[in-house]
């Protein structure tokens, strides 16, 4: 049991920094206004199940799509650690407020002229909580569990829902404390919030990127060898 706690605190310490739910908050505060309470934890609720939909996806049928398109594990480990980078650049560089990015601009717009209320799936779980940095990040985990096999097997099967499961409970908790959240971090908070994330988002790229790297030269020296 321990070993099952252990892993998930490491899942979650490594995935919850890219997925930053306190973003989603802001977004979510961004479109929601107009909603009545019960429809705004109506849809932090389908916001939830949907990031935790996305990330079993990725987790469990991610390396299928990679052998049907011949990416390999190096090759996903730069590609998403540049990408993992690229976000925590723009996190701590924003040349946008949340506000005016074109999801929320192009979302806003529809519910103003009354086309849609649905915010759950975009922006909220996708691209904002499970985008393109957390898919990579989560298939590149899984092709590494997978290879190395650092916990039992029972624990290799348990914790990886243990750890989405989780990630989407704290999304709601903090999607459905949306408001209180807001007011006490106030948009300066909440955007400092941001860049400290950020910088750890490009950390964690750069990371990716230098173990690919590592990869691709023990690849080449082992050919070298022969």
């Amino acid at each position: 049991m321990l070993e099952l706690l252990k892993a998930a605190a490491v899942g979650l310490a490594t995935l919850l920094p890219l997925a930053n739910p306190l973003t989603t908050v802001a977004l979510m505060m961004g479109l929601s206004r107009g909603m009545d309470e019960a429809e705004r934890n109506r849809q932090a609720l389908k916001a939830s199940i949907y990031v935790f939909a996305i990330m079993m996806v990725a987790y469990y049928t991610g390396q299928l799509v990679m052998n049907v398109f011949g990416i390999s594990i190096t090759g996903l480990r730069i590609a998403g650690g540049l990408i993992v980078a690229f976000i925590g650049f723009r996190m701590l560089f924003p040349q946008q407020r949340l506000d005016e990015t074109p999801e929320v601009e192009r979302r806003g717009e529809e519910l103003r002229q009354h086309r849609t209320e649905d915010i759950a799936f975009i922006p909220l779980a996708m691209p904002s909580t499970a985008g393109p940095g957390t898919i990579a990040l989560i298939i590149s985990t899984a092709a590494a569990v997978r290879s190395e096999r650092p916990y039992a097997e029972w624990v290799m099967l348990a914790a990886p829902p243990l750890v989405f499961f989780l990630a989407a409970a704290i999304l709601l908790l903090c999607l459905r404390s949306s408001g209180t959240i807001m007011r006490k971090l106030g948009n300066s908070g909440v955007e400092a919030f941001s860049r400290l994330m950020g910088f750890l988002l490009v950390c964690i790229g750069v990371q990716f990127v230098i173990n690919g790297i590592y990869e691709v030269a023990a690849e080449v020296q082992a050919l070298l060898s022969l």
